[in-house]
């Protein structure tokens, strides 16, 4: 049992199913996502099916299931991006990481996520890798922006 999923239980006596989505919340920002222990543990909690658990948490785009890696890329799809290349920045992402959106690297070193809007919209197409934001983002800029992570990482 995860002693860190049975703190935020232990905050929610007697919970029910309104108390699921803020437990989950709690979950994913101390777990960086919901792994299938935790949501059984939640299951066995709020005495709910570990199916009805998923269901929900699938139902929300907030909710992870994979484990962020130390680097989490999050691309914004919003509209000011779409029409300035998102998708091509996107795919290139993905190409160069070899992974899709919402995975993880082999390495975990990097994980993708896609948003709706990040709310840099002059900055556009933009993406944001541990809150450190990348303007005006290019297919051809892709490489040399995680060069820089990697480069980071072998500094440590």
């Amino acid at each position: 049992m995860n002693t860190k999923v049975q703190e935020i239980l232990e905050k929610y006596p007697n919970a029910g199913r309104d108390s699921l989505i803020p437990i989950l919340q709690q979950v994913q920002e101390k777990l960086g996502f919901l792994s299938e222990e935790s949501v059984v543990e939640v299951s066995k909690h709020l005495k709910l099916p570990a199916s009805k658990i998923f269901g929900v948490a699938t139902f929300y785009n907030q909710f992870r299931f994979n484990q962020p890696g130390k680097y989490h890329v999050q691309v914004c799809r919003g509209t000011a991006c779409h029409v300035l290349g998102s998708a091509t920045v996107l795919s290139e992402i993905e190409k160069h990481l070899k992974v899709k959106a919402g995975q993880t690297t082999k390495d975990k070193l990097f994980s993708i996520e896609v948003v709706a809007c990040i709310g840099a919209c002059g900055l556009a197409p933009v993406i944001s890798v541990n809150g450190e934001f990348h303007a005006k983002v290019t297919a051809a800029s892709i490489a040399a922006i995680f060069d820089e992570y990697r480069n980071r990482e072998e500094q440590i």
